[in-house]
């Protein structure tokens, strides 16, 4: 398992294509005033020793080795033992409505991308616990099983969108139902679920699949996206707006936050009902909740025993840095026998 102890530094290889372009745009300038100099037949006699090709030579020696040792700084770590670790930690499945209505602008930029943001949010701040995601509109899926892998959340949460799912509609009642398939183990008191959507529940079947959630000791909570005033649903075609969704009598639709329902199915589940706002997405209050949860021990495969690997990249960068200076631009005789470079004699 490889890993950075300081993964920082590696924003530093962005200004490797800076230097190269200013290493070009320097020999190209430096081509133009040597032409400008006279004769072009005599100028070639008189820098006969020069060698065309080894600044070229020359130039990628430093870029590679500046890449060694900014690769170095970030000190590359290698697992060298895979451990079962124990953890105590609560299971908590995301469950979130990717239905049209959440391209609605009421919370900016939209109440989708709100969310997203604040889901990732909460992984950030999650440390023993496993976390899993589901998404639904008309119909649920699993868009990540629990885990305790928070990067390849962030990784899953960030494809999301409203088109990967082609059932339209707000089925609460299917989302539930698939995240209570979806927790791992019998034991169903260290779970819990958090659905955010605009509460528009289209199926009006999120009650009961939440009265059995609350039987099998999940616990529920909703997060509003919205507002009650509501807001048009744009229509977007090749990242541009080009109208709002419309009824059959050509009127645009208003998506209203249908917190009633949501306060039901939350209540039904034993958690929270928190309305989001353009200044406060509710998931602190959400996860202030769940760290009163009891706890309950899992085990899980992590590698240990990391040991650092920098030494190697700072050395061959220092090499390579060695060998450029002491390179000059001159000819050398048993290069040219060789034609290394593939210059013509």
């Amino acid at each position: 398992m490889l890993r950075f102890a300081h993964p920082e530094y590696l924003y530093l290889l962005a200004v490797l294509p800076v230097i190269l372009l200013a290493f070009i745009f320097m020999l190209m300038q430096k081509k133009k005033a040597f032409l400008r100099l006279g004769d072009t037949e005599l100028l070639k006699q008189l820098s006969a020793d020069s060698s065309a090709v080894k600044p070229w030579f020359k130039g990628a020696l430093v870029s590679c080795g500046l890449a060694l040792l900014i690769t170095g700084l970030a000190n590359p770590q290698i697992g060298t033992k895979l451990e079962e670790v124990k953890r105590e930690g609560v299971d908590i499945i995301i469950a979130l409505d990717i239905s049209n209505s959440m391209k609605a602008e009421d919370i900016r930029p939209s109440r989708l991308e709100r969310a997203k943001q604040a889901i990732s949010r909460l992984i950030d701040q999650l440390e023993n616990d496993r976390i899993g995601i589901i998404v639904f509109a008309g119909q649920a899926y699993v868009q990540l099983p629990i885990t305790t892998d928070f990067g390849a959340a962030k990784l899953f949460l960030s494809t999301i969108d409203t088109d990967i799912i082609p059932t339209q509609g707000t089925d609460i009642g299917a989302a539930i139902d698939l995240s209570l398939k979806s927790f791992v183990g019998n034991d169903n008191k260290h779970k819990a679920l958090v659905i955010i959507t605009d509460g528009e529940d289209n199926e009006g079947n999120g009650l009961e699949a939440a009265k059995t959630a609350r039987e099998d000791g999940v616990v529920i909570h909703t997060i509003g996206m919205g507002t009650e005033n509501g807001a048009p649903i744009p229509v977007y075609k090749n990242g541009t707006q080009i109208d709002f969704v419309k009824d059959r009598n050509g009127s645009i639709v208003l998506s209203r936050l249908d917190q009633p329902t949501l306060e039901k199915i939350s209540a039904e589940g034993k958690g929270i009902f928190v309305r989001a706002s353009n200044s406060d997405d509710g998931l602190n209050a959400v996860l202030k909740e769940i760290s009163k949860m009891d706890k309950k021990a899992f085990g899980t495969k992590v590698y240990t025993g990391y040991e650092d690997r920098f030494q190697y990249f700072i050395t061959a960068g220092l090499i390579l840095l060695l060998m450029e200076f002491f390179l000059s631009n001159r000819r050398s005789k048993w290069l040219e026998r060789l034609n290394l470079f593939g210059e013509k004699k």
